[in-house]
């Protein structure tokens, strides 16, 4: 899975230059040890946050979020780059999921399903569709309606 997402990355480096997308970075973190679900999601929560550079707008993958398919994706990240936006951070829950305070800083808060994903499987579900909105944006006929 590390090296779809790796592949994924690349593509999107490569193809996003046309887009004026410059960078595809994936931050890991580790897994909070604290003893409760809301502690651990919390602590995620501000390393998640803290992390992310000043005035990124914040994409929040949850399963509680709004179901988007690939064009209304697409449309979100068309607009954030016309409007100036510099830096996209996309979040991928921990295993106790992403605490309210961060889906209430999030601009979009989008659910790949109501299904819960591994978290690797979700990476490489977000890796993919990131570059499949670069395709888009740049014309390329990878996506197909």
């Amino acid at each position: 899975m590390a090296e779809l997402v790796d592949t994924y990355a690349k593509r999107t480096r490569q193809a996003g230059r046309q887009a004026g997308i410059t960078a595809l970075n994936v931050v890991d973190f580790a897994e909070s040890r604290k003893t409760t679900p809301s502690a651990r999601a919390a602590e995620e929560a501000a390393s998640l946050t803290n992390a992310a550079p000043a005035g990124a707008v914040l994409i929040v993958l949850d399963e509680r979020g709004k179901a988007v398919n690939t064009a209304e994706f697409a449309r979100i990240i068309r607009s954030e780059l016309e409007s100036g936006t510099q830096d996209l951070v996309f979040t991928i829950g921990g295993p106790d999921g992403h605490a309210p305070e961060i889906r209430k800083k999030a601009r979009y808060v989008v659910s790949f399903g109501h299904m819960t994903w591994p978290h690797m499987l979700a990476r490489v579900l977000l890796a993919e569709q990131i570059y499949r909105v670069v395709t888009i944006l740049v014309n390329h006929p990878y996506h197909r309606d």
